[in-house]
């Protein structure tokens, strides 16, 4: 396997369903930004629409940040509008909803089930040159956190603006930093 960590964020071209309207999403759109790729299995599920509720929920927050979210799954957009309206739940959505129904976005960022067609809950994020600074991949049985998300974003930014410094387990905005010398060596 290769490191996905600081690789070049795959080409994609996709539909979309966005605030009541279809529209093409590509990799050129996220270039220049900070952005969330946040694939999940598949549209009238169970996990699903917790996550996407809980990232609905903190959708501000990251848009304050400089973020994009874009949900993922191999669902065409037709599918998700046909979601969005059924479900209270997805209704809340206010981010791109991508339809991935070829696998090719799936399989580039290394979370297609070939199998059965559906993606791996990863979450992945790309900075604004398009390397990819955080990766997780969950099974699908298990539900993510938008909040610890936010956190690891502000990390990265924050590691982005301050290269010569790191953040610690469990540092949040405001926290201590370490700035890695010979001096912090056997002293942490």
């Amino acid at each position: 396997m290769q490191p996905i960590i600081n690789s070049q964020m795959p080409e994609f071209n996709v539909q979309a369903y966005h605030n009541g309207k279809f529209r093409t999403v590509t990799d050129r759109d996220v270039a220049g930004k900070w952005a969330v790729f946040f694939f999940y299995p598949a549209d009238f599920t169970f996990v699903c629409p917790t996550e996407l509720e809980d990232m609905a929920a903190h959708y501000a927050r990251f848009r304050e940040m400089g973020v994009e979210v874009y949900s993922v799954s191999t669902d065409t957009h037709f599918t998700h509008k046909a979601w969005h309206d059924a479900s209270e739940t997805i209704r809340k959505i206010n981010y791109p909803m991508l339809a991935d129904h070829t696998g090719a976005m799936s399989r580039a960022f290394g979370v297609l089930i070939e199998e059965d067609w559906l993606a791996y809950r990863g979450t992945f994020l790309v900075n604004p040159e398009g390397k990819i600074k955080i990766a997780e991949i969950h099974d699908n049985g298990i539900g993510r956190n938008a909040q610890e998300l936010l956190r690891k974003v502000e990390a990265a930014q924050f590691v982005a603006a301050h290269p010569d410094e790191v953040c610690p387990a469990k540092w949040k905005k405001g926290d201590a930093t370490l700035k890695p010398s010979i001096d912090l060596v056997g002293k942490i």
